[in-house]
């Protein structure tokens, strides 16, 4: 019985009744789980998709402290963001990396480039000085730091710095998940929340699995609607009143070939005036973003969408040949939740920031969550704690750290181990860092299974897709430990696999069969036919 049929049976149990039910297994509703469940209480956790599958693996992979919110006086938010990078970078150090924003400002921009820097220097200030001083950059200087960026119209610009994402947000966010898990978290992809009501003080969650259509009920005492963008939709079948609402904003990135050698991201300010960036991602680079308003969470990549993003990269960028369609790799889109207090969903959004809201109905013990980034998850992780305690819930071990890389001793001795196995020569040629480094910050402390898979058997530490940075023996973890129900979950979001391989190389890989294999077993050759129709049908 593999992991997701195994939690599916305990989350059918008649005769149980949880601490608390997790709807929605993005990064409010990891972070509740990972919480809850570290600090003692029974916690559950489905979502009708797969983890991070909307806005938590369409970010720009950035965990900053809102500079932007500047420009509209958020003095405070800014502090508490900065705050929060500064906590998250300290908690993950392999994963949440400071990185150079290289901005250019051009003529004409609605403010001048020496206020905007002295802007980046207040920012730094308000930062605690955590990062690397912000520096400021002549047009020549431009040119010098980064040839392929076009100076015609620049004014000048500047370097500052925030935090970045080094692997893939998806990835982040399901180990969240995955930690929820170790402590007792009974979690479920593909589980959908139906209908929910309220008798004799418990919540009864009518569940449908979506990959066999059974349908069951999970019962719990406190239910926490973590559903992201359909926060409302779920709210209004529960006929939760809320003070907050969501307002949309779609955004959404395009993944070409690298176009620069520096591991730096280049900032602009687009066409319209909002925010533009280059952001490395491995050895291909992410750009965008788009902002636009929607009315429904349910988005995709449109014609309009694509000019935009090329438009704008050919006119920042020097090319010898302009970058076209034939060149995107691969598309990331998603909505951006806003939250909104109020209102009748038509407030100037471009200015509504991405600070989270948490409404409660303590006489339901109901918990919402609206809005969120990934710099504030900790906070909310937190927050949500102390909301489910004052609601009755116990929690023993109320203190104890939820969050956070394992610690110094346990990273040393898997470095230790790694070395005396001379692991790093199994480092193939083109890897984008050693492969000691990879397997830490995706695995933490549990990679030290994978040097005893390796140890005992040297063809793990042998990639099986072509391009791709995986192991055998990750590949075998993966399939064991990390709910691999489709195999767009590994490919997309416990990888990044599809974002930076082309399909057509991702198709013909030897190695592919072999993986759907290890995954699914007798059910590979469906699985592996149910992801090349989603891809062709998406394209």
């Amino acid at each position: 019985m593999n992991l997701r049929t195994s939690n599916i049976e305990r989350l059918k149990k008649e005769d149980h009744v949880f601490d608390v039910l997790v709807l929605g297994g993005g990064i409010n509703g990891a972070v509740s789980a990972a919480s809850l469940s570290a600090k003692g209480a029974k916690v559950a956790l489905i979502d009708r998709g797969d983890f991070a599958g909307l806005t938590s693996s369409n970010s720009s992979n950035l965990a900053w402290g809102g500079i932007k919110y500047l420009e509209s006086h958020e003095y405070l938010l800014v502090n508490k963001l900065c705050k929060s990078r500064n906590h998250l970078m300290r908690s993950y150090p392999s994963t949440v990396k400071e990185i150079r924003f290289l901005t250019t400002i051009a003529k004409g921009f609605r403010f001048p480039t020496k206020f905007v820097y002295l802007g980046t220097i207040f920012y730094w200030m308000i930062g605690r000085f955590f990062t690397q001083r912000p520096d400021y950059m002549s047009v020549k200087e431009i040119e010098k730091r980064e040839p392929a960026i076009n100076t015609s119209n620049a004014e000048g610009g500047f370097e500052y710095s925030d935090a970045y994402l080094y692997d893939n947000d998806a990835r982040f966010v399901f180990n969240f998940i995955r930690s929820s898990m170790n402590y007792g978290c009974v979690a479920a992809n593909y589980v959908e929340s139906q209908n929910a009501v309220r008798e004799n003080g418990i919540w009864k969650v009518s569940a449908r699995d979506n990959m066999t259509g059974e349908t069951f009920t999970i019962r719990s005492k406190v239910l926490i609607n973590a559903c992201g963008p359909y926060v409302d939709t779920h709210n209004k079948i529960t006929e939760q009143k809320t003070e907050h609402q969501h307002l949309f904003s779609k955004g959404i990135h395009l993944i070409i070939d690298r176009v620069t050698e520096q591991k730096k991201i280049l900032a602009f300010f687009a066409s319209d005036g909002r925010l533009f960036f280059v952001i490395p991602m491995g050895n291909k680079t992410s750009i965008g973003t788009t902002d636009t308003q929607v009315q429904s969470p349910d988005v995709s990549v449109t014609e309009e969408d694509r000019e935009f993003v090329l438009e704008n990269i050919n006119s920042l960028l020097d090319f010898d040949t302009p970058v076209t369609k034939k060149d995107i790799i691969a598309e990331r889109c998603g909505v951006r939740p806003l939250a909104q207090k109020g209102g009748d969903g038509i407030a100037n959004w471009v200015q509504l920031s991405r600070k989270h809201a948490v409404d409660q109905n303590k006489a339901d013990q109901h918990i919402s969550i609206f809005g969120g980034k990934t710099t504030d998850c900790i906070n909310v992780g937190n927050e949500i704690a102390d909301l489910v305690k004052d609601m009755g819930i116990e929690l023993p071990h109320e203190k104890f750290k939820w969050y956070g890389e394992d610690s110094d001793a346990v990273r040393d001795e898997f470095y230790h181990q790694a070395k005396l196995m001379e692991l790093d020569a199994y480092t193939v040629e083109g890897s984008s860092e050693p492969l000691t480094q990879r397997l830490w910050r995706r695995y933490g402390g549990r990679s030290l299974e994978l040097l005893e898979d390796i140890r005992r058997d040297s063809s793990k530490a042998q990639r099986l897709m072509k391009n791709a940075e995986y192991l055998r023996c990750e590949i075998e973890y993966t399939a064991q430990h990390e709910m691999i129900t489709k195999l767009e979950d590994f490919m997309r979001r416990r990888s990044k696999i599809s974002q930076v391989v082309r399909h057509e190389d991702i198709i013909d890989a030897p190695g592919l069969k072999e993986a759907c294999k290890i995954f699914f077993g007798d059910d590979a050759e469906a699985k592996l036919q149910e992801y090349v129709d989603a891809v062709e049908s998406s394209r």
